[in-house]
């Protein structure tokens, strides 16, 4: 099969305020994957987003084997045989759509246009055809709304898979993938290799670039740093690539002081996942979660935050028993939820910086008549900005023009402001870059040594041992092991997430 060469010249585009690409080249070719990094906002998915077409009012130039081409449009980029799978699933799919009907959306469209009438039977086959082709144990028929974060990030995939492409951009692919799952797409991204399809893969998770990918592209602060072949470098010098300076320890080394049990929680069960779960927490200590995709770590954060209705069990908060019905329940009692998906629900992503901080503890900004003192928000949102290390041009930037990274310090600074008592963290690194992670770990340690309890849910086992001092394993929605930190290791963990003894 001939080869295709993708070049991108000189590619740059502003935003307000923001300049996002700088004169950027970028190649790749079918039948290859190419891992594009760097650090939160290097504009590795900003420039996807113009090859795909998400964006047109960019400069510079787009070729095909040499042929300059126009892509201005999502259709334009389609019609060249590029296809993109974002990082965000919710922006991608019809949540009130079938998983059958979003993988065949395209097909839909066309159909209904010319015909106006659809064979849904042939529809549904020709989805589930796709579904197990790739092992998707998921009905077509089933919505997407009623699937786990894991399975739409599925149905995506098969949904570019679905049509015959040149090259697929993976944005984060595998940010919300179960290890088997994650297996699974490897198996997918093989296949698609061998037929000749290019893979463009933007992650983080360096160890599964290394194994999945044959070249690299290395982008820093919107510009292009260096392209090289992946058996010719190591994780250390990519890094050291993507920040621009050495590698330094990414967990902060301190002393634990425990103090008096602040968080109490017996046999806690929702009407979902969570199954009689006892566990304990003291002022100063950063507990893990630790457990595989599905296990139900999202599940027991949310419970504990009074978003899931409880048919069981107590949660104690310095020895008062909590009766939380909401959310706000939980807040006025002094317990914050930094949660999975940010953008979904962890920031107001059409609103600016300043309002998203001051958004969790408005009653500090507002006067005795409910009017906003705008002049306190903007200190406060300053004051956050430089401590918080936000990458923003101003605190009243949209929080949608920021990284994912910059995102997530947006997410966890709001309960900073809020100084709760209990902060959950659920997955709290997924889709950010060493450099935010080390920030984000330090802002950790920072809470737990002002007396807070912390709570760090997580499947990254290596974070989970760097940032605890004790860990409690979590497998189908039940606790099947207490253990200390310094007591165990990945490998246990492992072994006991997935059901070992």
């Amino acid at each position: 099969m001939d080869k295709t060469i993708l070049e991108m010249k000189k590619i740059s585009i502003e935003f307000p305020g923001v300049k996002a690409l700088d004169q950027v080249d970028f190649e790749a070719e079918t039948g290859k994957s190419h891992a594009l990094l760097g650090a939160n906002g290097a504009g590795k998915s900003t420039l996807m987003k113009v090859l795909s077409g998400a964006y047109s009012h960019y400069t510079g130039e787009i070729f095909l084997n040499g042929k300059q081409i126009e892509i201005r449009s999502p259709k334009d980029a389609q019609e060249q045989g590029i296809q993109i799978v974002y990082q965000e699933v919710d922006t991608a799919l019809v949540p009130s759509l079938s998983v059958g009907e979003n993988i065949m959306l395209n097909d839909t469209v066309n159909e209904m246009g010319s015909k106006q009438f659809m064979r849904w039977k042939n529809l549904h086959n020709k989805a589930t055809d796709i579904l197990n082709k790739i092992n998707i144990e998921v009905s077509s028929r089933k919505l997407v709304s009623e699937l786990t974060l894991a399975e739409k990030q599925m149905v995506l995939i098969a949904r570019a898979v679905s049509t015959q492409c040149k090259f697929l951009v993976l944005d984060e692919p595998t940010a919300p993938l179960s290890h088997a799952e994650t297996t699974q797409l490897f198996k997918i991204v093989k296949k698609l290799k061998e037929d000749g399809v290019g893979i463009i893969f933007i992650s983080h998770r360096l160890p599964e670039i290394f194994q999945i990918c044959d070249e690299i592209t290395v982008m820093r602060n919107g510009q292009f740093v260096i392209k090289e072949q992946t058996s010719a470098t190591n994780s250390n010098k990519v890094i050291e690539n993507m920040l621009g300076e050495k590698l330094e320890e990414q967990f902060p080394t301190y002393e634990f002081t425990i103090g008096h049990s602040l968080l109490k929680v017996k046999g806690l069960t929702d009407k979902e996942k969570v199954k009689n779960v006892s566990l304990e927490i003291k002022e100063g200590e950063i507990i893990g979660i630790a457990g595989l995709v599905g296990a139900g770590k999202t599940e027991l954060c949310k419970a504990l935050f009074g978003y899931s209705k409880l048919t069981a069990g107590t949660i104690e908060l310095r020895g008062k028993e909590l009766k939380l019905k909401t959310p706000y329940d939980a807040v006025r009692e002094g317990i914050a939820l930094v949660p999975e998906e940010r953008r979904k629900e962890g920031v107001l992503i059409s609103e600016s910086v300043a309002t998203n901080l001051s958004s969790a503890s408005l009653q500090q900004f507002t006067t005795p008549l409910s009017f906003l003192k705008k002049k306190a928000e903007k200190q406060k949102a300053i004051e956050m900005i430089k401590r918080l290390g936000v990458k923003t041009p101003s605190e009243q930037s949209k929080v949608e023009h920021l990284s994912g990274g910059n995102q997530q310090k947006i997410a966890i600074g709001k309960w900073l402001i809020a100084d709760a008592e209990v902060y959950i963290f659920d997955e709290p690194t997924k889709g950010v870059d060493v450099g935010a992670k080390k920030d984000i770990f330090e802002l950790i340690v920072e809470l737990a040594q002002r007396g807070k309890a912390i709570i760090y849910a997580s499947a990254e086992l290596a974070e989970v041992m760097g940032i605890t001092n004790r860990v409690y394993v979590l497998y189908d929605g039940q606790i099947v092991k207490e253990v200390a930190t310094d007591q165990t290791s990945e490998e246990q963990l492992l072994h006991y997430s997935t059901g070992g003894n």
